[in-house]
């Protein structure tokens, strides 16, 4: 599904962030990205989501090479294929949880019977993630594990084969943390979603199949069993 092949990238000030990086992932893996802030973890996930661009290398997605997309063409492999889940909810307070979780869909060229099935899909997902009943209710209304169960469904609404989650669980305590990574595995094995998962959570990422750490710019494996 996902090869990436040597890709480097520097700030500034900040030096080589990633060097000679390489990752290869298939349909329905899990892997997550250990390593310390500033390591690189959000850099290599904005590079895979065409946020960033890598100054060498190459990413492939499904055999096509992304790096030279136009915005439109980044904008639209992004909406097309990818779900993210960052740290922060970014829920729009002055939309409802339901208008936040098919915020995605207003930005696809989507036929009405078309957005009718994903609406039903993310309506099933609310039931599925314990916020059906929250529908109607405004972000400030909402707990921080709900609104991050919220940005969950949100990133899974229009069916992305890939899920980007950067610190998802960073801003929950101990609980919802647990609910969250526990809802993200389900998803991987129910909708066979691949996740790469960015966090410092040592419990989180020992639950991912593929445990990977950021190590001087470059990805090695962490041994282990998950969970």
């Amino acid at each position: 599904m996902l090869r990436i092949n040597s890709i480097t990238k520097s700030y500034h000030q900040r030096g080589t962030v990633l060097k000679e990086l390489s990752l290869h992932l298939r349909d329905g893996d899990s892997m997550s990205v250990i390593g310390p802030s500033g390591s690189g973890k959000t850099t290599l996930l904005n590079i895979i989501g065409l946020l960033d661009k890598p100054d060498s290398g190459e990413i492939l997605f499904r055999g096509e090479p992304l790096l030279n997309y136009s915005p439109d063409e980044s904008a639209h492999y992004r909406n097309r294929n990818l779900g993210f889940v960052f740290q922060d909810h970014l829920l729009l307070p002055y939309l409802t949880v339901r208008e936040n979780i098919l915020l995605p869909l207003l930005a696809s060229d989507l036929s009405s019977s078309d957005f009718g099935e994903k609406e039903q899909h993310a309506i099933k997902l609310m039931e599925r993630t314990g916020i059906a009943d929250l529908a109607e209710k405004y972000p400030f209304q909402i707990s921080g594990g709900e609104a991050q169960r919220a940005t969950l469904v949100r990133s899974l609404v229009n069916k992305p084969s890939l899920l980007l989650a950067d610190e998802p669980t960073g801003s929950l305590d101990k609980n919802n943390a647990i609910i969250l990574g526990e809802l993200l595995l389900e998803m991987n094995r129910e909708l066979g979603v691949t996740i790469i998962l960015a966090t410092h959570s040592h419990d989180l990422a020992e639950k991912m199949a593929i445990r990977m750490e950021l190590v001087s710019g470059a990805l090695e494996e962490v041994n282990g069993k998950a969970k």
